[in-house]
């Protein structure tokens, strides 16, 4: 399968991996890392699947609390980097065509379900992946904070910075830019993903709005205005 699906992800790739490094960018490191690990450490998975792993940082995390890791991605470039990982099972496709079995106790999309075009399969293959009594575990962006992109903060005249929110109901796709980085994210009313889950039986174990540990406290301010992240659990029916 080509990598070449026009949403900039091919273009971005090695500024991306340089973005991240070993230990992930402000978001990840500062706010998501530690509660998407509490949900994991110690929880007794032992297969799991990772919908968009990138260039598999969060694989490697997982490989910690020794659990099995297979990370599936439609970049090349970022499989490439995954790869160097001799633990992992990295696969080449999309979240809504991937093949496998219902065999994982544990599906993550962390930060990926902004970056499918068609989040019904996505999420419908997702759940296939899980056995039983699996959980999916997600980490994505506050729909009310994609409903402010691309603009983001601006200034309102008098020096003050706000960030407007617009069209939270038009479901679209935005163009979101940084540090040579230029990638497509799509907006969906908070709504839109609930009902999907919920679509499928799924029952919510947890809601949270996750605030940054460490970091720059001007940008943790900036954080606490206008949340980036939250996280949801997700559990299948025995």
């Amino acid at each position: 399968m080509s990598d070449d699906v026009s949403d900039g992800w091919a273009a971005s790739a090695s500024a991306w991996i340089v973005e991240q490094g070993d230990d992930g960018d402000y978001g990840r490191r500062f706010v998501l890392d530690a509660p998407m690990w509490a949900r994991i450490e110690g929880r007794g998975f032992h297969r799991a699947l990772d919908v968009g792993c990138g260039e598999g940082r969060f694989c490697r995390i997982m490989q910690r609390a020794g659990i099995a890791t297979t990370g599936i991605d439609p970049t090349e470039a970022l499989l490439a980097r995954a790869e160097l990982d001799p633990r992992g099972d990295y696969r080449l496709g999309r979240a809504e065509t991937m093949d496998v079995d219902a065999s994982f106790d544990l599906v993550v999309s962390y930060l990926s379900l902004i970056d499918i075009p068609d989040l019904g399969r996505g999420i419908a293959k997702m759940v296939a992946a899980l056995r039983p009594g699996g959980t999916l575990l997600i980490a994505n962006l506050t729909s009310f904070n994609t409903a402010g992109q691309p603009d983001g903060w601006i200034s309102d005249g008098e020096g003050t910075l706000r960030f407007p929110i617009d069209h939270y109901m038009d479901e679209r796709a935005i163009w979101v830019a940084r540090r040579g980085i230029r990638i497509q994210n799509w907006h969906r009313p908070l709504s839109t993903y609930m009902t999907l889950l919920l679509d499928h039986g799924l029952q919510l174990r947890l809601f949270s709005e996750p605030q940054p540990l460490g970091g720059d406290p001007e940008r943790n301010a900036m954080h606490r205005r206008v949340p980036y992240f939250q996280i949801m659990e997700w559990q299948k029916p025995a």
